[in-house]
């Protein structure tokens, strides 16, 4: 199985390759070539394990390793370091079921594809003979940089430096990442929103100059973010697991089409279930779920993707995005893979803000169907799930529970949903509690946490377990038009 770029489709790498460079020399994303087929005997796959079902759909998708490797990968990731044997538990919840994917070292959904990505690093790596230094360069919105560093710290032979926009994660997110330890880490905030890092971080990838004045010190780049195929491919993993376990509930029968509702924001999460369905998961309809920046929900509305608008700073700010890399993925697969289209748009998208699909193209995302909850709904839908059920939602899974709430009254979406659960409650604190009517003016994040658990009766999460005590090891801010100096500094040193 090979993996082709979204700006030239001749552009041909394997797995291991994908996984090592993290973006094209090209700029562009890798996408599979084709899409792997399953025998998928659901009566068979509901009595997998999390682990058992990772290395089945791995293996598939990353054909280069063995099956040996595959399964050391695996079973390294999904251990104790996960507070449920289930790894991604599936709960129902007044009549909905909520894949929780919070259960990992970090409580994010990220950790499902980054307690991984390192060990396919290394695996890559011993196949393609790569003997260089990698510097794993990611800007978060929130999540990604907590996980990734947790994956990555003081593995031999890499470096890690994580952008994040200061002022716009939760406290408990930005404690997290700047008491990292590992001495291969490095946190640097910026002043500035997470898209304008993130483009920053695509730029230094395509840098050539840059990028040669690495390989002479045997160094390159890679990217732990879901522009990186190593990241996403895990991600479709929980996909497989959650039908699979909808079936063993007993929640439908085998071959069942049933409705995922993801709340969106770098579209890596969808993406994922878009590849779940196209290897033959039986979906219906993935409900694309934004909040108050509705990018996203305005282009599946309307054919346009329009960045001219104010950003918003909201309670489930690992969604506070306008370009949403991952995006680019799909606009490929349906333009009919046409690289020189694609890069038009992309090239659009930098000098106008903008760039519009033709009509003729709008049948390829049926797939998918767009709804939005303000920040007010998000608060509504916390207290409103609450109250009736006891289950505490962070603001994220809020999201894409009021969002599916409202296509359900639209019958946009009709058969048996999985919301996908992102974060734990404990990761937002004051924004959960100011929803449940709780007055949090003056209290610390420890009191915050301690009236959570006492509203949840949740069992406080072992990544929070002496957090707020943890030394801050990382405390830079810079400028945006810094980032490249300050990459150097730490790269080449």
């Amino acid at each position: 199985m090979q993996y082709k770029s979204t700006r030239n489709n001749q552009y041909l790498v394997s797995a291991s390759e994908a996984i090592i460079k993290g973006l094209a020399d090209d700029g562009g994303l890798f996408v599979p070539t084709s899409f792997p087929t399953f025998n998928l005997d659901w009566n068979e796959l509901k009595e997998f394990s999390y682990q058992e079902m990772a290395t089945f759909v791995l293996r598939a998708f990353l054909d280069d390793f063995s099956a040996e490797q595959v399964q050391t990968c695996v079973e390294a990731a999904y251990d104790d370091k996960f507070d449920d044997p289930a790894i991604a538990p599936l709960v129902e919840v007044g009549g909905k079921h909520y894949l929780e994917l919070f259960h990992g070292p970090t409580i994010a959904f990220k950790d499902q594809a980054l307690s991984i990505l390192p060990h396919l690093m290394s695996t890559a790596n011993q196949i393609q003979d790569n003997n260089r230094d990698i510097v794993i360069l990611t800007a978060t919105s929130g999540d990604t940089g907590k996980a990734a560093m947790a994956g990555f710290a003081d593995v031999p032979g890499t470096k890690i430096i994580v952008f994040y926009p200061k002022g716009g994660v939760s406290s408990i997110q930005e404690q997290q990442m700047v008491s990292q330890v590992g001495d291969n880490t490095y946190v640097i905030a910026v002043n500035g929103n997470f898209d304008r890092a993130q483009s920053k971080v695509k730029e230094l990838f395509n840098d050539e100059t840059l990028r040669a004045k690495l390989a002479e010190h045997d160094t390159q780049f890679s990217s732990a973010n879901s522009m990186n195929i190593g990241r996403l491919v895990p991600q479709i993993v929980y996909y497989f697991y959650a039908y699979a376990q909808m079936v063993k509930q007993q929640a439908i029968l085998p071959g069942d089409l049933i409705d995922f509702c993801v709340p969106t924001g770098n579209f890596g999460n969808i993406l994922a279930a878009y590849y779940a369905k196209q290897s033959g998961v039986p979906i219906d309809k993935l409900l694309c779920a934004s909040n108050d920046n509705r990018v996203l929900y305005d282009f599946f509305h309307g054919g346009k993707y329009d960045i001219n608008r104010e950003f918003e700073l909201t309670i489930s700010p690992s969604m506070d995005i306008l370009i949403s890399s991952n995006f680019e993925r799909l606009v490929f697969h349906a333009i009919n893979e046409d690289d020189r289209l694609l890069k038009e748009y992309m090239q659009e998208l930098t000098d106008r803000k903008s760039y519009a699909i033709p009509e003729k193209y709008h049948a390829n995302f049926s797939e998918f169907v767009a709804e939005f909850a303000t920040q007010t709904e998000t608060m509504e839908e916390i207290k409103e799930v609450y109250e009736k059920t006891g289950y505490v939602l962070d603001p994220h899974t809020a999201v894409a529970s009021k969002a599916h709430r409202k296509a359900s009254q639209q019958s946009l979406s009709h058969k048996p949903v999985v919301i996908i659960s992102t974060a734990s409650p404990y990761k937002f604190p004051e924004a959960v509690l100011r929803a449940l009517g709780i007055e949090t003016d003056g209290l610390s994040d420890a009191d915050l946490l301690n009236k959570l658990n006492e509203l949840s009766g949740v069992a406080y999460p072992e990544a929070i377990e002496g957090l707020l005590e943890a030394e801050v090891r990382h405390n830079t801010t810079i400028d945006i038009e810094d980032m490249k100096a300050k990459v150097e500094e730490i790269a080449l040193a």
